[in-house]
């Protein structure tokens, strides 16, 4: 989807149309979950923080964001794509992989499928889409980003190998910044450099990720689009808008978080076994402190009493900026039953 936050906002309200708007926090400790295509011509993007974009564009509008209206339209997306495959990998709300190999609706091209889905999605919702078609999802991806806003690319199986040597280092999907000044500081600024180095090399500075990109580079990516692909984590996080230095405050806090972080366990209809603490401090070093426990959980007040437990572990010396909590281990495709605690706690009350 293009922009879809911010899309969505528009699209909602037609006051905002054909305006810089940013969805999320436009705060001190604000952050950018997505800027509108008229922002973007500014330099705001997602991820960076509210100050730096109202600095970068002085008429930047922010919006919050809404999370069920954009679940809701994500789903409305997924009903169109069902009408085609059943073989579609979500990667988030606004993206997905579709093997359109075999079809529903008979289509012999790959294009004209992701084109006629991507008419439909406009027709039927109100937002564009684009699209990347070609034999591998690694391929898929890269094209994904070429025509956008409002547009898709097709790699054919005969120009992967040209397509690839011209691509610049920066552009493969997976080689992120630190990756990539590693890269230039080797020689290698193109696919064609890539290509040039031998595996033994790329596994030595790269270590596993090297046989990774000797492959890819190749346009080797044989991995499935994968419908059914296991959830691994539930997570709930906040970044505050002034520092947290006592403990006090910071229970304060996680408790708000497990409220939220409840209402996802219910939603995904699943409960953990492990339960993570995460603590960003003013610096913006990170640490995590974990507890395996012996049975499910998905209860708030039980997952704050392992939280409280994990924070008190060790004394914090520095102020926080955030904090988060995610529960791993889940009980999905569990063999063996067991039990989720539904344990009724006895509070003191003096």
């Amino acid at each position: 989807m293009d922009a879809f936050f911010a899309s969505v906002e528009q699209m909602d309200n037609p006051e905002l149309k054909g305006k810089p708007i940013a969805v999320g926090g436009g705060g001190e400790r604000g952050v950018v979950a997505a800027a509108s295509y008229e922002a973007r011509k500014f330099g705001v993007y997602s991820a960076i923080s509210g100050v730096i974009a109202r600095k970068r564009c002085k008429n930047l509008i922010f919006v919050k964001p809404r999370f069920d209206r954009y679940s809701q339209i994500s789903k409305q997306i997924k009903l169109i794509f069902k009408d085609y495959t059943d073989l579609i990998e979500p990667l988030s709300l606004d993206e997905a992989y579709l093997d359109v190999t075999i079809n529903k609706k008979g289509i012999d091209s790959a294009s004209k499928t992701a084109k006629e889905i991507r008419q439909r999605i406009q027709r039927e919702i109100g937002l564009t889409a684009s699209a990347g078609i070609s034999v591998n999802k690694f391929l898929a991806k890269i094209a994904s980003d070429y025509n956008k806003p409002n547009g898709q690319k097709t790699i054919l199986p005969e120009e992967v190998i040209p397509f690839l040597e011209k691509l610049p280092i920066e552009k493969f999907y997976g080689i992120g910044k630190v990756t990539t000044t590693k890269m230039y500081n080797l020689g290698i600024f193109t696919g064609k450099d890539l290509k040039s180095k031998t595996e033994e090399f790329l596994i030595k500075h790269f270590h596993k990720s090297g046989a990774y990109y000797y492959q890819i580079v190749r346009g080797i990516h044989n991995s499935k689009v994968q419908p059914n692909r296991i959830r691994k984590s539930v997570a709930a996080e906040h970044t505050f808008t002034t520092n947290l230095t006592s403990e006090v405050f910071m229970i304060e806090k996680l408790e708000k978080i497990t409220i939220e972080l409840e209402k996802r366990l219910k939603n995904a209809k699943v409960a953990g076994k492990t339960i993570t603490l995460k603590i960003k401090y003013s610096d913006f070093t990170q640490q995590t402190r974990s507890k395996t426990l012996a049975y499910f959980i998905k209860d708030k007040t039980l997952i704050l009493e392992t939280v409280k437990e994990l924070l008190y572990q060790k004394p914090i010396k520095k102020s926080v900026r955030l904090l988060g909590i995610s529960v791993t281990n889940l009980n999905i495709n569990t063999k063996k039953k067991e039990t989720i605690a539904n344990v009724q706690l006895k509070f003191k009350f003096d």
